[in-house]
């Protein structure tokens, strides 16, 4: 039975080969470096007694030094224990979790279209580069040219130039051979029943073909050359060779980079990855316009056990990485985590680079911390801890953290590493009560003035805070028993997009929300997947709307829709939409939490106006603001159709 290569790299990707071969040889403790997947044995094939045979996780081979054996997953077993090959492919795709796929002439048929894709993206990489070098590259040249990219780094990208034109790509593609049906299937044109004749998607683009692990390109990335364009960055669509959740800009050469500096670095951009690898940093990778996904991590543990997270230098920076902090809890064992470089200033990477030069950014990743640290300052960075309900309350948040690391020996660490800083921080007189959690330093805020009472009048002033808070848009649901934008959106999401019932069903059913239409349209969801399981989004709403709820459905959606959310509705990609709920039930539960903790504020302020219960109001206020400024919900979603996403 013939396999499909894409069967094949699957189980090759979800399967290290250190586990397959680690149940014949036992690895060299001294030579093998697990945490980067480097493993040293005594060759399982021929008699030594120093090992020379390797094999590597990133690669997926192996290789006696000693007698020249090779091979990858299957040959392995084919060759040290008899199987044949299906019989490896079988015992394999079950350690994978995958099924045998049936004899299918329709699966074969596929196969064959996907390489007819792979050569369609692969004619197009040529012709994008070979534009750049025509009169009408001159633009984009200069755009290269004033980012500071030199022609030697702009061929090692294949970065090319998409001309302003409808079928300049469509007419080159078909003269080389490639039909319509490959065109569409490769993302490289727009269609669809209500487009009469299909047009190139990259039209006066710089390009940046995005290569899988084999250096091959599966899609691409265009950054507009003129102003006001809806899309400053445009990926391809999702397609057969391309997922975005599951793809790392410059993997390939990153890893290959890697083993000279013992790490991967992931930053935000393409522009920063180009800009670094001139720079000498060449093991620098890239998402593609969301927040980091699981899968993403995976690719980057099967090359570097602690690879380093670099983020922009400011507030969404920060966000960002402690929104990879949280994937990356539940995924943590031995000898795999995460660092964290923070860049100064609001800089990105290529910025610091082309004003400090490589020194100032290797400097940045020398100071990059743990994510135990990352954790610690985001729980105590805001708070004020100068009674045992908060410290125990910051107890239990932390803790709460930690229960989520998946490995029992990992988590029995952090647990001991939380109680240590605990008692660090803690650990002072009741005379001299910690402030702040950046340091454990006692601030200005902790003194007094004469007579106990704050300088300035804190009295006076709570007035003043207490109406800005009350007219910030995050506290305001806009009249009474009215549905916020954010709870609104969370519900529609999860009924344009079906699936995510089956991962987050009770986060769906116990999120609070307002009595009126929206609480009504979540019961009558409920009720439904009490009853039955609809199989998707449309019978999900046939059922609604035999239940009297369709009329509530298309209200709310259309309030989403003219505000443009459009990870919340059913257009949204599956990967965008799951980001874009999780982000949203964290900022609403977020949201809750600390309006409660601001009406308690406001009370104690009346009750005691004293300088530091005055300071720990203006402290809820200002995470208050911070977060109504937060736009990790919807940074990126929605690029699949090019179109911009409004923050909640």
């Amino acid at each position: 039975m013939k396999f499909p290569p894409t069967f094949l790299d699957d189980i090759r990707q979800r399967v290290p080969i250190s586990e397959v071969i680690g149940r014949r040889v036992t690895f060299d403790r001294r030579k093998s470096q697990p945490a980067r997947g480097d493993f040293w044995a005594c060759c399982p094939f021929h008699s030594e007694k120093s090992p020379s045979f390797h094999c590597e996780d990133a690669k997926g081979r192996y290789h006696c030094f000693g007698c020249g054996v090779s091979g990858d997953h299957f040959r392995f077993l084919t060759e040290a224990e008899g199987l044949s090959f299906p019989e490896a492919v079988e015992r394999l795709a079950a350690d994978a979790g995958l099924a045998m796929p049936a004899r299918d002439p329709d699966a074969e048929r596929r196969e064959k279209q996907r390489a007819t894709v792979m050569d369609a993206l692969r004619l197009a990489a040529e012709f994008f580069q070979a534009q750049l070098q025509e009169a009408d590259g001159s633009k984009a040249r200069a755009y290269l040219r004033d980012r500071g990219l030199n022609p030697a780094t702009q061929k090692a990208f294949g970065m090319g130039f998409a001309p302003d034109s409808r079928n300049r790509l469509k007419e080159f593609l078909a003269g080389r051979g490639v039909g319509k049906a490959e065109m569409e299937a490769a993302g490289l044109v727009v269609h669809g029943p209500d487009i009469p004749v299909s047009y190139d998607r990259f039209r006066d683009r710089v390009m940046f073909p995005i290569r899988d692990l084999h250096d091959k390109a599966i899609a691409f990335g265009g950054r507009a050359l003129q102003p006001g364009v809806p899309a400053k960055y445009l990926n391809s669509p999702e397609t057969e060779v391309f997922s975005k959740g599951s793809t790392l800009f410059n993997l390939a050469n990153a890893r290959r980079a890697a083993k000279a500096a013992g790490t991967l670095l992931v930053v935000e951009g393409y522009m920063d990855v180009i800009a670094l690898a001139q720079a000498g940093f060449g093991h620098a990778v890239a998402p593609l316009g969301t927040a980091l996904t699981e899968r993403q991590l995976e690719l980057l543990w099967r090359s570097t056990g602690e690879p380093v997270l670099c983020f922009d230098g400011d507030a969404a920076g920060t966000k960002a990485a402690y929104r990879a902090a949280e994937i990356a809890l539940r995924k943590l064992a031995p000898g795999r985590s995460l660092r964290f470089a923070l860049l100064p200033g609001g800089q990105d990477p290529d910025d610091l680079v082309r004003a400090g030069g490589p020194d100032a950014f290797a400097a940045v990743l020398q100071a990059a911390r743990p994510l135990a640290d990352l954790l610690w300052m985001r729980e105590t960075a805001s708070g004020v801890f100068d009674t045992p309900e908060r410290r125990a309350d910051l107890e239990r948040r932390l803790k709460d953290l930690v229960r989520q690391v998946g490995d029992e020996s990992v988590r029995r660490h952090y647990l001991q590493d939380v109680e240590e800083r605990l008692r660090g921080f803690f650990g002072t007189g009741p005379s001299e009560p910690r402030r702040r959690g950046d340091g454990g330093e006692r601030g200005e805020r902790g003194r007094f003035n004469g007579g106990g009472r704050p300088r300035g009048g804190a009295a006076g002033r709570r007035a003043m805070a207490s109406d800005r808070l009350v007219r910030s848009p995050l506290m305001q649901r806009g009249g009474a028993g009215a549905p916020s934008l954010r709870e609104t959106a969370i519900v529609i999401g999860f009924i344009n997009h079906p699936t995510l019932f089956d991962e987050a069903f009770d986060y769906f059913a116990d999120v609070e929300l307002p009595h009126g239409e929206l609480d009504q349209l979540r019961s009558l969801v409920l009720d439904i997947y009490a009853d039955s399981h609809p199989a998707d989004r449309d019978e999900l709403l046939e059922t609604l709307e035999r239940r009297g709820g369709g009329t509530i459905f298309e209200k709310m959606e259309a309030k989403v829709r003219l505000v443009r959310l459009w990870p919340f509705l059913p257009e949204a990609a599956p990967e965008d939409a799951r980001e874009a709920v999780r982000q949203a039930l964290h900022l609403h539960h977020r949201f809750l939490a600390l309006h409660r903790e601001l009406r308690m504020a406001e009370e104690a302020l009346g009750q005691d106006p004293t300088e530091a219960v005055y300071a720990h109001m203006i402290e809820v206020k200002r995470e208050i603001e911070s977060l109504s400024g937060m736009e990790a919900l919807v940074d990126g979603f929605g690029v699949l159709s090019g179109r911009p996403a409004k923050s909640i």
